[in-house]
């Protein structure tokens, strides 16, 4: 990959930058569509912007519904028009003894991984408060239904299920307007939940926080766009849009919150 391109982007994020330039490679050889794994909003973002440095390829995502977070990528040439089965994802809907149990989001996601897959094979995990859906790429479909037969302790059985039966989300993301006196990672969270400065420090610092579905414990960090910052108990914040500074030097930004 240019180094150019690599200098606008943080120095961790090179191995998924060479990556991309790989799948890119690959699709303006073959001439042929290449299908990523899941990739987190960063990623999307990545991608999407050095797909848009060739004048012959286009790149377009899904995720099984029109707000998911974690969508598959399709960079394809200009002949191919891309359809959702393309993107070959599969919703499974999650039964269980509702009267009797309750599941949550980190112990489905810990026994999905625990079965041996990737993270980047799984999709969004969704509820409405009594219901659980998953999504995940089409190739560990059959090896997921075999696998899962419990959460935790509670008894469960995945059941495939049509993309039109798909659950809206119980909670949204809602956008807001701000002004931040730094893009530190403690500072958004202070911002976006309005909690002080020295309790979003401490978050951190006890490895509340992961930053883009990873464990960051640096309160400094500096968060970029299109950053996803989930915080235990609380929610997450993506910085949606930087919009330049304030005559008093502070920075105005969009984020968009997600509150447990």
């Amino acid at each position: 990959m240019d180094k150019n391109i690599e200098q606008h982007f943080r120095k961790e994020e090179v191995p998924f930058i060479d990556s991309c330039a790989d799948l890119i490679d690959e699709s303006i050889n073959q001439y042929r569509p290449i299908l990523t794994k899941f990739l987190n909003p960063r990623q999307v973002y990545i991608l999407t912007t050095l797909v848009n440095r060739q004048s012959d390829l286009s790149v377009a995502f899904f995720g099984g519904y029109p707000n998911s977070e974690m969508k598959r990528g399709l960079i394809y040439p200009e002949y191919f028009e891309p359809s959702e089965d393309d993107y070959q994802v599969k919703l499974f809907e999650i039964r269980y003894p509702v009267k009797f149990s309750k599941l949550r989001h980190s112990k489905i996601l810990g026994t999905l991984l625990g079965s041996g897959v990737e993270r980047s094979t799984i999709g969004d995990i969704l509820t409405d408060g009594t219901r659980w859906q998953f999504i995940c790429t089409r190739e560990i479909a059959d090896f997921l239904k075999m696998q899962i037969s419990s959460i935790g302790k509670t008894k469960v059985s995945l059941i495939e299920t049509e993309f039109s039966d798909v659950i809206t989300p119980e909670n949204e993301w809602r956008d807001e307007s701000t002004t931040l006196s730094s893009f530190r990672m403690d500072n958004l969270i202070s911002e976006g939940f309005n909690i002080s400065r020295n309790d979003a420090k401490e978050l951190v610092s006890h490895q509340k926080v992961h930053l883009n579905w990873a464990v960051n414990s640096r309160p400094d960090y500096e968060i970029t766009t299109h950053d996803v910052v989930s915080v235990r108990r609380f929610g997450r914040i993506r910085l949606k849009r930087q919009e330049g500074q304030t005559k008093k030097g502070k920075y105005r930004a969009i984020i968009s919150v997600l509150k447990k």
